[in-house]
Order: structure tokens, then sequence, then C-alpha cells
């Protein structure tokens, strides 16, 4: 088993990483803990990417994961360009990697994530126990010159705290980039409580087929809660139409 308090590095993983707004804000409010509060328009985020080669980690291997949460305001990350989030669900593929996230706290499932490229066509889908929870699909092009960089601040319990640790990471992303759609497709499962609203409503998010990150050494125990904050969100949203289907529209990004 790896030290959790040991840091670690990815390099080069394929990352689809976006938000959304969900159809069901209560249900979302209801997953957060006390001494966090979430976004007023209860935003939740999706994180899915595959580590093909063990030569890309510093002791993981080769996996996939995808996790999901909600944003949090009062918790910014170093910088204050990415709110602090809360994990819900955190799906991982090797016994290696879940060991060492559920030592620091993650709510961790076992399961597979896989993303596709073929063209412009994109899809990734994430299963648990050989069922497909989450499929989405995107158009995408090329990477360029642009570097996406900064820290995530990412929220867990362990032991009965709230702590919770800064993760930098440098992605390239690609342009154009578009999400066409997003299915939660198990209704009885609990990740479908964090299910978009339709019309699809996008907050951020990125494609990168060259993505770093680390997960830092130690954890830090959340001192109070967050201060409640009505404030527009920093990004600008824009509604996906239920009949969307290679519009051209943006979508994402």
């Amino acid at each position: 088993m790896l030290d959790p308090a040991a840091p670690q590095l990815v390099v080069n993983s394929r990352t689809l990483y976006f938000s959304w707004l969900p159809a069901d804000p209560d249900a979302v409010a209801a997953l957060i803990p006390a001494g966090l509060r979430p976004r007023p328009d209860r935003q939740v985020f999706l994180n899915q990417y595959v580590v093909d080669d063990e030569t890309q980690t510093s002791g993981f291997g080769a996996y996939s994961l995808t996790y999901l949460g909600v944003s949090l305001v009062g918790e910014d990350a170093p910088g204050g360009l990415n709110p602090g989030g809360w994990w819900t669900h955190y799906v991982a593929s090797s016994g290696r990697v879940r060991e060492y996230a559920v030592a620091r706290g993650a709510p961790v499932l076992a399961g597979r994530t896989r993303i596709e490229v073929r063209g412009e066509d994109l899809l990734s889908e994430t299963e648990v126990d050989g069922t497909p929870l989450i499929r989405a699909t995107c158009r995408v092009g090329e990477t360029g010159h642009v570097i996406s960089s900064g820290h995530h601040r990412y929220f867990t319990r362990r032991g009965g705290e709230l702590v919770s640790s800064v993760y930098p990471f440098v992605a390239e992303p690609v342009a154009p980039f578009e999400i066409e759609s997003v299915e939660f497709l198990q209704p009885r499962h609990p990740i479908y409580a964090l299910r978009p609203a339709n019309p699809l409503t996008i907050g951020f998010g990125y494609y990168s087929p060259r993505s770093s990150f680390a997960y830092p050494g130690g954890l830090s125990v959340h001192q109070g809660s967050g201060q409640d904050d009505t404030r527009e969100p920093p990004w600008s949203a824009h509604q996906v139409p239920d009949n969307l289907a290679r519009s051209g529209l943006p979508s994402g990004s």
C-alpha cells in the first residue's frame, strides 16, 4: 500500500473536466456536510481521466478515474480562480489508487473510465460493476499553444474531520471544444442525484490529451465553515438546447 501522506505525480493523462447546473439543486445541497457551503447555483463538477502507462505516474501505475463533486463558496484554491470542491464520488480502476484515496478520505468506488476520440468526436463513459453510470459526448479539436494551469482544492472526510489538499495542475486543452450531451444512465444509483438540468447548462470545461497534476503530501484540517455567497458565478454559463446536435453552438469551455 502506498503511504497516503506521500505526494504522487501524474503526467500526460487524457482528461475531460467540466461542470454543470444540476436538475435537483436540493438533492445536491443535501450531499454537503455541515461546515461547508455549496454555491448558490449548486454547481456540480466532473473529472474523467485515463492514465495509459505506468511510466506516467510516480507510484500509481496505469489506471482510470472519475470523480464528481459540488463546488463550494468561501474555500477557493490559491489564486482565487477555482472554487473548492467537495468530492461526492470517486471511481477508480486501480486497487492501489483506491487504497491510497480511501486513506485520504475519498468516497471510493471500484469502476472504470474510458475516453475514446475518433476524429473530432469524443465519447467518455464511467462504469461501476460493469454498468455504465455516466456518458458524455463532445466535439474536440487539436491542442495548440495555450496552457491551462493553477490549483484545485478538494475536501473529504477522514476520521470524523473535514480535510483538504491543494492540487496543482498543468493542462494543454484542445480547441475548439463543445460538450454535446451528458447522460446519467442509472436512476436508482446514488450518483444520479448529480445529474444535469435539462436544458444542459455548462459552467466551465476542457478536454486535454496531456494533463498533469499532483496529489500533495498531507492533508489540512478544516477549521470553520465557509461564508455564504450570493454573488453571480465568475464564469459565463450558457445553455445547451435539448436538440443540440453538431450545431456548432458553444456548449462548454
